[in-house]
């Protein structure tokens, strides 16, 4: 049944972290403890994902420029696009702060992790795909908190500086990312003897994120606020969403004549959205709002993602190669 839906580990951990939240939410002295821990646990993510990006990689995926320019627009561009667009049917659907936490999910970057892993499995161009949602990630870390800041708490704070967010956002993503690049012929020999540390560091971080802020937002009332059929609307939503992004990213690379690699590369990257980058960043932004709502689209948006991409990935892998050939001339 679980690889029926798709279902993998993280996904069903991440579950059980909502219901433990809902059940045990952690609060008072213990919550900023558990929230400095996380913190750490976020910077030290960051720091090896730049020390496992090769210079190799970078520099062959930069040379590619008309891949990564489409990527960013769809990221930036056409979910922002769409997001606003939804809004008169959004707000009465889900309500203003659901819909806040729906629109900050569109300005976000792509994912990295998932991004790369996918394109490898559906045989796409990875060295591209590694360089794209890295570019992503580093961006969006500038270009979201000016978005929510225009779109959304320039709304409602009409004297909101995303200045402070900002550096606050560089600090505890950018920087490290850049010291791991810069430590990485010290530190990636090591993290080549424990291949898994990356995605330990990844998933744990997640999933502390996710318990401290559920775990808040719980105690502030979320499920109280969020019944069973708003809950279903957002799913719904969500999935319509990304079935549109995704039809985008499928139709129109192979219009403007991109290759079948990178074609599945773009695919990937461009119909993603970050959570790993997406919490810490609403915690960062969003002090005082209810953060629980404004996180819960996001969390719902990537795990439809990731079910979605794990079978699309899957079916491109075992495409024959003469139908990758065929599809790559068409």
């Amino acid at each position: 049944m679980l690889k029926l839906l798709a279902l993998d580990r993280f996904t069903i951990l991440l579950m059980v972290m909502v219901v433990l939240a809902t059940i045990a939410p952690i609060s008072g002295q213990a919550a900023d403890v558990f929230g400095i821990i996380t913190t750490a646990a976020i910077a030290i993510l960051f720091f090896l994902h730049g020390a496992k990006l090769s210079r190799e990689a970078v520099v062959q995926g930069l040379m590619h420029w008309q891949l990564h320019s489409l990527v960013f627009a769809f990221t930036f561009a056409v979910f922002p696009i769409l997001g606003l667009m939804a809004k008169p049917i959004l707000v009465p659907m889900l309500g203003q702060e659901l819909y806040w936490g729906f629109l900050f999910m569109c300005f976000l970057p792509s994912t990295v992790q998932s991004s790369i892993a996918f394109t490898s499995v559906a045989r796409g161009n990875v060295a591209s795909a590694v360089c794209s949602a890295s570019f992503s990630n580093i961006i969006g870390m500038f270009i979201t908190p000016v978005m929510v800041s225009f779109f959304i708490l320039g709304q409602t704070q009409h004297d909101f500086d995303p200045t402070s967010s900002i550096i606050q956002i560089t600090l505890l993503l950018l920087v490290p990312f850049i010291l791991g690049q810069l430590l990485r012929p010290y530190v990636f020999p090591y993290m080549q003897k424990m291949p898994k540390i990356v995605k330990v560091f990844d998933q744990g971080s997640i999933l502390m994120v996710v318990y401290g802020a559920f775990s808040s937002a719980v105690a502030a009332g979320l499920w109280n606020q969020v019944s069973g059929k708003t809950l279903m609307l957002l799913i719904f939503a969500c999935s319509v969403l990304l079935t549109i992004t995704m039809l985008m990213a499928l139709f129109v690379p192979r219009w403007l004549g991109f290759n079948n690699a990178d074609q599945k590369a773009i695919f990937f990257c461009a119909s993603k959205k970050t959570l790993a980058s997406g919490v810490p960043m609403a915690q960062i932004l969003f002090i005082g709002q209810p953060l629980g709502m404004i996180v819960l689209p996001i969390m719902i948006f990537h795990q439809i993602q990731l079910m979605v991409c794990g079978v699309i990935a899957n079916y491109w892998s075992k495409q024959p190669e003469e139908e990758a050939i065929e599809l790559e001339q068409t």
